[in-house]
């Protein structure tokens, strides 16, 4: 039989309501006092039965995370960072696959779920603004990733369009002028790809450079083999590029296999940045320079304001918050050199 909050009363010689308010971290407990319990804590083992705490605020003590792709590594690294700060609050994440697909993201939002979760996390691909504004589900939801929403949810998202300009940014200050961007997508001008496209043609303009739209190759997906085949059909164009700016990571490093595969050097020949920092951008015979959003920062302001919003408190205006991001500066555009330039906003 397990500990109970009687049998630390009873060794602490305090009451079952003070043990109740030091486990609980109420403010009006002495210092003493609230040692005094602890100790009595670490000696008997007790731990706090979390389900009934939750079961009676009327929750679950479960909040559910809907992510698109569980095979890109961006979303499982977030995934781990999202269920380390739902720890922190004593919440468990169920993780939920989309696979991108607008009816699931929909049957998602509408509370496919909401007998067993309290809130929600969602990334979005597909989802429209009055998708969200049709939404009846009561349970709160917290929206990430760059698509631009107007929507009354917390929507945690870093800046894309500026994130973007520092990639290109570094690429003009290594002096090159031919920069290609993998990774573009046709329709919905709201969507990550179009913010990062725009950040491209941003920077370009900025240094008197005209974009060269020749140099802008759409993609169907966002793996590894979508990269190797549009880096190969800009090669195969003539459209040789003196630098890559990649949607993403896994564009990145599929463009790498076809440089190399063609006799190029990289970043002699052709240097290239990715986006996302995911853990296999450090470890290629080349690694690679990145823009590393944040997702420790991403996953505790998300859980952070569902779990607010859980509280019955009164709560603000939907937040935009903006997470920081670094370039991290690694083999791909500078042999040698690895360093990481921080952009905390």
């Amino acid at each position: 039989m397990g500990v109970s909050l009687k049998d630390v009363a009873q060794r602490a010689g305090v009451s079952i309501k003070t043990v109740s308010n030091v486990v609980n971290n109420y403010q009006h407990v002495t210092p003493a006092m609230r040692a005094k319990v602890q100790q009595a804590i670490d000696e008997l083992g007790y731990r706090p039965n979390l389900t009934a705490r939750h079961l009676r605020k009327g929750r679950t003590g479960i909040i559910a995370l809907a992510v698109p792709e569980f095979g890109n590594p961006y979303f499982a690294e977030l995934a781990g960072a999202v269920v380390d700060a739902a720890a922190r609050h004593d919440y468990t994440v169920l993780v939920d696959h989309t696979a991108g697909l607008r009816e699931k993201e929909l049957l998602v939002s509408q509370g496919f779920r909401s007998h067993v979760i309290d809130g929600l996390i969602l990334s979005p691909i597909h989802l429209e603004t009055e998708d969200l504004m049709a939404r009846t589900e009561t349970a709160p939801l917290v929206l990430l990733g760059e698509r631009e929403y107007e929507a009354p949810y917390d929507h945690i998202a870093i800046d894309n369009v500026a994130a973007s300009r520092e990639a290109v940014r570094h690429l003009l200050d290594n002096g090159n002028r031919r920069i290609a961007f993998l990774g573009s997508r046709t329709g919905r001008e709201r969507q990550p790809a179009h913010l990062r496209l725009r950040g491209w043609r941003e920077e370009l303009a900025a240094a008197g450079i005209e974009p060269d739209e020749s140099l802008v190759v759409v993609t169907d997906g966002y793996g590894r083999e979508d990269g190797a085949t549009a880096m190969a059909s800009l090669l195969d164009r003539g459209e040789r590029p003196d630098a890559v700016f990649a949607y993403n990571d896994l564009i990145a490093i599929g463009a790498m296999r076809t440089i190399t595969e063609r006799g190029l050097s990289i970043p002699d020949d052709i240097a290239v940045v990715g986006f996302d920092d995911i853990e296999e951008s450090r470890y290629g015979t080349t690694t690679l320079t990145t823009i590393a959003p944040d997702k420790e920062a991403i996953a505790r302001l998300a859980v952070d304001s569902l779990v607010e919003r859980l509280s019955g408190e009164p709560v603000s205006e939907p937040r935009r918050p903006r997470p920081g991001y670094r370039l991290i500066v690694r083999e791909s555009t500078a042999p040698g050199r690895a360093s990481a330039l921080h952009k905390d906003l």
